[in-house]
């Protein structure tokens, strides 16, 4: 339309407020995301073991009935049926599988294509600041990754304090508490290394594969430092080991004597998110001067 005959008009329509206009971005790629065949088939596959665990819970709190314990029974049995923070951490660490896989297929898609097709002066044009964009393509991971983390976890967790006594919820209460915050640290390590390898990697499918490297090669890397070195500070480069280490520790379970601790695993975990965060800060730019 010719601008001289002013058939256009202002928008006077409501405005998004500045704390929350970063949500826009992923309102609209949650719908994307979710119709992708892989992160469906994934988002599935994740609940067969939180219904197991939901199933075990509820053995566990009617193991009375059982023939083998209802008079007394095995202490053995009763001691492995237990719901206790191993049970927990166990539980964390077969759901961080499937948040690893699910940020491999969901987190390349996230920056490369706007990194790709010079999308980010667009972006930073309008009001929005690198710390919003970065934000919002971590809410994105955050909702999905939740569905396998945070989501069935918690189910697990009301489901055993239902079904418990007050006693062991006055006893227990932290277990909840520990499967959150260490949810949170994890989706949030997660999401930093998925966007992270989108921003420096153009190709979907290379940026996925390199998501998954960063856990096997460091994870095998540590090793062979222990071996070598005959060392167990090796460890501490295995963000997986030390993500384990901080559950341990907020579950109350007790970790490796000769392993590195939960404080030490917490602070390499640190310098890893703030070098994730610097790298990406680096690479996402309004504009980009070629010499």
């Amino acid at each position: 339309m010719a601008v001289f005959k002013r058939g256009y008009e202002r928008y006077n329509g409501p405005l998004t407020g500045s704390a929350t206009r970063f949500l826009a971005v992923p309102r609209f790629v949650w719908p994307k995301l979710l119709g992708q065949r892989f992160v469906v088939i994934l988002l599935v596959l994740s609940l067969f073991w939180p219904l197991l665990c939901a199933g075990f819970v509820y053995v566990s709190n009617h193991a009375d009935l059982l023939p083998s314990l209802g008079s007394g029974g095995d202490d053995g049995i009763r001691k492995m049926l237990s719901i206790d923070g191993k049970f927990f951490a166990i539980f964390m660490n077969v759901q961080s599988t499937f948040a690893i896989l699910l940020a491999a297929i969901a987190g390349p898609g996230l920056i490369a294509p706007d990194l790709a097709n010079n999308a980010l002066p667009l972006y930073f044009a309008r009001p929005l600041s690198r710390w919003s964009y970065i934000g919002a393509r971590m809410m994105v991971l955050f909702g999905i990754l939740s569905l396998v983390t945070l989501v069935p976890g918690l189910f697990v967790f009301i489901m055993q304090a239902s079904l418990a006594s007050t006693a062991w919820l006055q006893a227990n209460w932290f277990l909840g508490q520990g499967m959150v915050l260490g949810f949170l640290l994890y989706i949030v390590m997660v999401s930093l290394i998925a966007l992270t390898c989108s921003a420096y990697v153009k190709w979907r499918v290379v940026a996925g594969a390199l998501v998954l490297a960063f856990f096997f090669v460091l994870a095998g890397a540590s090793q062979i430092i222990n071996q070598v070195l005959r060392v167990e500070w090796g460890s501490l480069l295995n963000p997986g080991y030390a993500i384990y280490a901080v559950w341990c520790a907020l579950l109350g379970v007790e970790a490796a004597e000769d392993a590195p601790g939960a404080w030490e695993s917490f602070t390499v975990l640190l310098l890893m998110l703030a070098a994730l965060l610097a790298v990406l800060l680096r690479k996402l730019r309004p504009v980009e001067v070629v010499s």
